[in-house]
């Protein structure tokens, strides 16, 4: 993987623009019926985080759904966590296909009955913590942290968990003399971008999986205070759908549940959208053309639900 995502990730999630987007009531969907026959009249909605394996996995389905199973429209919604969990307990949303668990655990809690939590569709090892560059290579804990020559841990969207987590408890735990700086993804990276390209030192919070491991050469650190909690863990990433899909879309349900992506596939899939100029569709077509024998099963659950 060459390329990089950029701040364009926040500005080609639908395949090149993030205008406004309609919030689509679950009776758009249509009754559920089998097969593609006649779904053109039939639409979804999926949320979004902006992180890159949504950005990925969100415009995969787009592009599936409508071309291979013929729906009239798929939109993508970008919203920061805590209200994509709430606009698929609302009917907003149809899906959100970026649950980290346990790190959305207390977010899933609080929509409860009104969300169906599906089983896990990365079939990898995720990773996320606090880390320095490699060349850094004296801090090796978060207790090192005061000693590390930045007075600055960079942060991505305040709404997320670990920001929280770092704020609350990591830095009173280790009584750390850095401020949060939080942000975005895109920011986080494009500050870590200019930081690293001149070696000097910083904090960051970066996650597998995710394009900027072939950026930057890094090292989580140690925690041996225990004080990340469960994102010292690895996460199980999976899909919540609203509680109604299974009757109000079937055909949707039955794809959910079925998709499946490996840290090879999902990779790839990062790589092919870096590659289109980071638009979303471009990248997920042509990744769709060298792996059509990964989706079939998808496709055909879809269609037979």
């Amino acid at each position: 993987m060459r390329d990089r995502l950029t701040r364009r990730d926040m500005l080609k999630l639908s395949g090149g623009t993030l205008a406004s987007v309609s919030l689509l009531g679950l009776a758009g969907c249509g009754s559920g019926g089998s097969g593609s026959s006649d779904n053109s009249s039939k639409t979804l909605t999926l949320g979004n985080i902006g992180w890159a394996e949504n950005i990925a996995v969100a415009n995969l389905t787009k592009v599936i759904f409508e071309e291979d199973l013929g729906y009239g429209e798929v939109e993508l919604k970008l919203l920061d966590v805590g209200p994509l969990f709430q606009g698929v307990a609302g009917g907003d949303l149809h899906a959100f296909q970026d649950v980290w668990m346990p790190n959305h655990e207390q977010l899933l809690s609080k929509v409860g009955d009104d969300v169906q939590h599906l089983d896990p569709w990365f079939q990898g090892q995720t990773a996320f913590g606090l880390a320095v560059p490699k060349y850094m290579s004296d801090i090796k804990s978060i207790a090192d942290l005061n000693g590390a020559g930045t007075d600055t841990i960079l942060g991505i969207e305040p709404g997320a968990p670990f920001v929280a987590q770092v704020e609350d408890k990591v830095i009173p735990a280790y009584n750390l003399n850095l401020d949060l700086k939080a942000s975005s993804t895109a920011g986080m990276l494009s500050e870590a971008e200019r930081l690293y390209s001149d070696e000097e030192p910083f904090v960051f919070m970066p996650w597998v999986p995710h394009p900027m491991n072939e950026t930057f050469e890094y090292q989580f650190l140690e925690d041996p205070k225990d004080a990340q909690g469960v994102f010292d863990q690895p996460a199980k990433i999976s899909t919540v759908v609203n509680a109604d899909l299974k009757e109000d879309d079937p055909n949707a349900l039955a794809f959910m549940n079925a998709y499946t992506l490996n840290e090879s596939q999902l990779n790839t899939l990062m790589d092919e959208i870096s590659k289109a100029d980071d638009d979303g569709v471009a990248g997920s077509k042509a990744w769709l053309k060298k792996n059509r024998d990964v989706v079939k099963p998808w496709i055909d659950a879809a269609k037979q639900a």
